[in-house]
């Protein structure tokens, strides 16, 4: 979805591997149309997001997408109808045209009285993004950028230039990239020529969220160095390990994703593949069904008090693609019995300067209301296979108490949102545009979350010696 994705791209090939293998929080749901006069007046009209380089149009029942950069306007892929009457406040839900894009978004009337500025929000996003009200589209949107070879580079560059939060922290000059491949790019230039050189402008940014598409056959999906895409044969083997170490079978729930295990010493073990997909057409109300489900049954008040309580948990998200953050908090919020900060979140605010972001927002964990919370001592099991929603939640956890123990290898390293975004040519493009912050204002882009106990994860060693070094090393330290 083209402004900006409400739902964390999932690794590529971790989405594929595991396709060939099996296959404050929003409640997710929608609403029907009540009348034609349901519209709310004060949100008609267009709209311009801070941030996220996008124009968003609200015309009757009607909401629209224009990606924007200060060279490029392009009608982006978002619409949606709205869904329901206005609800308290004035806020108006929409539904995505596309089932894919499935999920709820909400407009929010500005609580101050300034009908200039309203907020979006995503069903399965954290936070909001603010928007202030324009009188006319940028001139720019008036007309459809050249299709040729340069004016694709240009629009390619100037997104990144103006939304990309991490050059500094990866040592990046992009006016630099500019300068060095621009002057290559002519109207000579074939299709593999082009791709060949968006592809290598990116290449050593070694981010898990930018991505190339053009066509069938040309795709570029970024990584961390060092990181080996999983194979199909890699998740079959990493699935036997898991299975083997925990050793007594696994409640399993989100066609797969969610597995449970209760281990001696009153230990539990819930281990989660991803965040996202866990019914066959999984749109966020779906998903988050389903996952309370599973919660519901491994949090039980056998497993939470008494004396037959849970002494210790163990979550394994090693090999977690990533998905919905908010299914994550959702996770957190029944690890916890007082409300605390997750995360702060911002994003680069399309200025030229690279170091200039929007205004950070507290993303909060609250104990969930009227069931059994689990308090006690926890391992989070990491690795490089913990990608993006995998990785906040590993970051929501953090100012959790009892702090958890983290152990295995440092995460992926792209936490950010995705930016899905389409070049004039037609092809289309994904990057990060935001960071989370810890709460000593610590970025883990590139890096990722480091553990506690560093073990080995998945290597060929473990695998030879039919041992799991993390997973031993959780029930060792717990019990």
């Amino acid at each position: 979805m083209h402004l900006t994705v409400r739902r964390r791209r999932v690794f590529r090939a971790i989405a594929l591997a595991l396709a060939a293998a099996a296959l404050p929080t929003m409640t997710c749901g929608t609403a029907t149309l009540d009348n034609a006069a349901s519209a709310n007046p004060s949100l008609q009209g267009l709209w311009q997001s801070t941030g996220y380089g996008t124009v968003v149009s609200i015309r009757g029942h009607h909401l629209r997408t224009y990606e924007t950069t200060r060279v490029s306007c392009l009608p982006g892929s978002l619409e949606a109808e709205q869904s329901g009457s206005p609800r308290a406040g004035g806020a108006l839900d929409f539904t995505p045209a596309d089932s894919e894009q499935a999920g709820r978004i909400t407009l929010v009337p500005n609580t101050d009285d300034d009908s200039d500025v309203i907020r979006l929000r995503f069903a399965d996003n954290a936070g909001f993004r603010t928007l202030r009200r324009i009188h006319e589209l940028p001139s720019r949107c008036g007309r459809r950028p050249p299709t040729n070879p340069r004016s694709v580079f240009d629009t390619f560059w100037q997104t990144y230039a103006e939304n990309y939060p991490s050059f500094a922290a990866k040592g990046i000059d992009w006016s630099a990239v500019r300068d060095h491949y621009r002057p290559a790019v002519t109207a000579d230039t074939t299709d593999a020529e082009l791709f060949g050189v968006l592809e290598d402008m990116i290449e050593p940014l070694h981010d898990a969220h930018t991505g190339i598409v053009a066509g069938r056959k040309q795709r570029f999906a970024g990584h961390q160095a060092g990181t080996k895409a999983p194979t199909s044969d890699t998740v079959t083997r990493i699935e036997k390990a898991t299975t083997a170490s925990v050793g007594t079978p696994q409640q399993r729930w989100g066609r797969g994703a969610i597995g449970y295990a209760d281990l001696p010493d009153r230990i539990g073990y819930l281990r989660i593949t991803r965040f996202s997909g866990f019914t066959e057409n999984g749109d966020c109300a779906r998903d988050q069904a389903v996952l309370d489900k599973a919660l519901d049954a491994v949090f039980s008040e056998a497993r939470t008090r008494g004396p037959r309580a849970l002494r210790a948990l163990v979550i394994d998200l090693r090999f977690n693609g990533g998905g919905s953050d908010a299914l994550g908090l959702r996770i957190a919020s029944r690890l916890t019995a007082r409300a605390y900060t997750a995360y702060t979140k911002r994003a680069r605010d399309n200025s030229a300067d690279t170091q200039r972001f929007t205004s950070a927002q507290p993303i909060g964990v609250s104990p969930r209301s009227g069931g059994p919370v689990y308090t006690g001592p926890l391992a989070v099991l990491t690795g490089r296979l913990t990608v993006s929603a995998g990785e906040t939640f590993t970051q929501a956890l953090m100012n959790r108490t009892p702090t958890p123990v983290r152990i295995g290898e440092n995460t992926q390293g792209a936490l950010s949102d995705t930016m899905d975004r389409v070049l004039p040519n037609g092809w289309s493009f994904t990057l990060p545009n935001e960071k989370y912050l810890a709460s000593n204002g610590e970025a883990f882009d590139g890096t990722g979350i480091a553990p506690t106990l560093r073990e080995p994860v998945f290597t060929d060693d473990d695998f030879a010696a039919h041992r799991d070094s993390a997973l031993t090393r959780a029930r060792e330290l717990l019990g």
